[in-house]
């Protein structure tokens, strides 16, 4: 059985899954500016944007099944597991991988992107625990 889409109204912040290809996996921060007749919503994005040089930031038409809310915050420290499922700020937006290896000694994460085969090393900062949005609750990844 699946979640009915979330209704948003404006000033919501959200995240836009990425669905097309070379970006499943991904999450872009937005907040809805309008909410259309169709159902659709009018989004607009924190740090996607349509020109490079104008920096003017990307606007977007979009179905209720492409938005969640944005994850919770996590508030306590965690040093993620191998194995374990994390989210990684990389080219605008949170991307999906697991934690390959790390290394605490330079607060520094190998983390492998299962939907481009390839893995590379992150700064902590840059990572946070993956969640899912399960019939409205939030679930967050185990190693």
């Amino acid at each position: 059985m699946s979640t009915p889409p979330r209704v948003y109204t404006p000033g919501n912040r959200v995240e836009v899954m990425g669905y097309e290809p070379g970006f499943i996996g991904s999450y872009y921060e937005a907040t809805i500016l309008t909410v259309l007749d169709d159902g659709r919503y009018e989004v607009i994005y924190k740090n996607l944007v349509e020109d490079e040089e104008t920096k003017i930031p990307l606007k977007e038409y979009l179905r209720p099944q492409d938005l969640r809310p944005r994850p919770p915050p996590v508030r306590e420290a965690i040093e993620f597991k191998l194995t374990q499922h994390v989210d990684v700020f990389i080219n605008e937006g949170w991307w999906i991988g697991a934690v390959a290896a790390k290394d605490m000694d330079r607060s520094v994460y190998l983390v492998y992107f299962e939907s481009t085969g390839k893995a590379a090393e992150y700064d902590s900062s840059l990572v946070r625990v993956h969640q899912e949005l399960i019939n409205g609750l939030w679930y967050r990844s185990d190693p």
